[in-house]
């Protein structure tokens, strides 16, 4: 039972746009009401019922150790005793960076912000201000961040300009932002083709948004080779794949050396912080080396510094965790596959290393419009299902799930297990 939550959902509906601070959490994609949480302890969410739930999501990722990790718990603590923020300078974002640099080839120096979105939106106009350029490139289905350039939809065009995607975004802020189909260069090629005015491209190169959906190697080598050719800038959005994927993100999965990229709160453990980085030629554009101008008061703010510090120390002293964490995600869509085929139910699946997606459809989608053309009401109905048996996956068939180190094989057999009874329903 949820009783609790549906009180706390509606009281919130009263003192909160929809009763949520971000759109996803208010359920809309699978139905039901989404469940209010008291605390999360390892690999497990507790409601305010008293529910407890294996955590597929993890915080939307960072939390590759899990919930309240005690290292890293203990690093929060003792330096929130010192203060929560200063807005000068601390040793802890020149240590924090200085992990970041040393895991990362073609990465001299790094820039703290305080949210993914926030990093995204500043490394655009980093691009931006190297090149002396006004068009971006970005892939429909790929997200990054809700600013205003970025919230386009697709015309009726292959490639085309965006226009605004949502009511308060004027169209003078899209009209430079181009789209393509992810995983199609024609596009892009068409792209550079129709403007010589391209600063960067941007992309997810493990698109967690339109739940997990990878860019093939040839696809990413293509779009290496025409920035080179057109002299843009490549960015990779890292929000969600860096640290996930590999302990070097997805540039530990492919050979392609991006120019910029930007991380999420995965490098604070879950704290509220972000990161863009590259080479210290295009940092030194930045203010106040350079002329691009950025700020901000809780930018390397200590408390999320030290969390970062502390997981990512971890990560280093135990690189093999990569492959435990990948083994784990691979045996779970794999169980899942298994009982969707004895119950005569389509399922596709992939994995890129602690990152999992599963689709209700004949065959595995490689773009948004295929994603599109999946069973959403299935997908909705087996989350409903599964959340009931104890097991919380993302509340979209838009996003990614995620393994964390708590989680146990003893957890994934019960899933499994749990979701034979869900298909036999479907």
């Amino acid at each position: 039972m949820i009783i609790n939550s549906i009180n706390a959902y509606e009281e919130a509906q009263k003192v909160i746009p929809g009763g949520v601070d971000s759109p996803v959490r208010a359920f809309k994609g699978v139905g039901g009401t989404p469940i209010f949480i008291d605390k999360g302890e390892g690999a497990y969410l507790f409601d305010i019922d008293g529910n407890k739930y294996v955590d597929f999501v993890q915080s939307w990722g960072p939390l590759i150790f899990g919930h309240a990790d005690k290292d890293i718990e203990e690093a929060v603590i003792q330096t929130a005793k010192k203060g929560l923020s200063f807005g000068a300078p601390t040793l802890l974002e020149t240590k924090l960076a200085s992990l970041i640099v040393d895991m990362f080839d073609g990465i001299d120096k790094v820039r703290f912000v305080s949210s993914g979105t926030e990093a995204v939106m500043s490394a655009i106009r980093l691009a931006r201000g190297v090149t002396n350029r006004n068009d971006i490139v970005k892939f429909i289905g790929c997200y990054h961040g809700h600013s205003d350039s970025l919230l386009v939809s697709a015309g009726s065009g292959l490639a085309t300009f965006g226009t605004p995607s949502s009511p308060g975004v004027p169209a003078d802020l899209t009209k430079h932002t181009l789209l393509c189909e992810y995983n199609n260069i024609e596009n892009l090629r068409r792209c550079f083709s129709d403007s010589n005015d391209i600063a960067c491209v941007i992309i997810e190169p493990i698109a967690g948004n339109m739940g997990l959906v990878p860019a093939s190697i040839e696809f990413l080598t293509e779009i290496r080779r025409l920035c080179d050719e057109n002299g843009a800038l490549l960015i990779f959005d890292e929000v969600m794949s860096g640290f996930r994927a590999s302990i070097k993100g997805a540039c530990g999965v492919v050979d392609i050396k991006p120019d910029i990229i930007t991380f999420g709160k995965v490098i604070g453990a879950g704290m509220p912080v972000g990161a863009f980085a590259a080479s210290k030629e295009i940092m030194s554009h930045l203010s106040p080396e350079g002329p691009v101008y950025q700020a901000g008061t809780l930018s390397g703010n200590p408390v999320a510094m030290a969390a970062g510090i502390a997981s990512l120390e971890k990560l280093q002293a135990n690189p093999s965790i990569y492959e435990t964490l990948g083994k784990k995600a691979k045996y779970l869509v794999g169980g899942l596959k298994t009982e969707a085929q004895k119950a005569g139910i389509p399922l596709q699946t992939d994995t890129r290393g602690s990152m999992f997606g599963f689709f209700f459809c004949e065959y595995m989608p490689t773009n948004f419009a295929e994603v599109g053309k999946c069973d959403f009401a299935r997908f909705a109905k087996f989350h409903q299902e599964m959340l009931k048996e104890g097991y919380y996956f993302a509340c979209s068939q838009y996003e990614a799930g995620f393994i964390c180190d708590a989680i146990t094989y003893e957890d994934i057999d019960g899933c499994i297990e749990a979701a034979r009874r869900v298909f036999s329903k479907l």
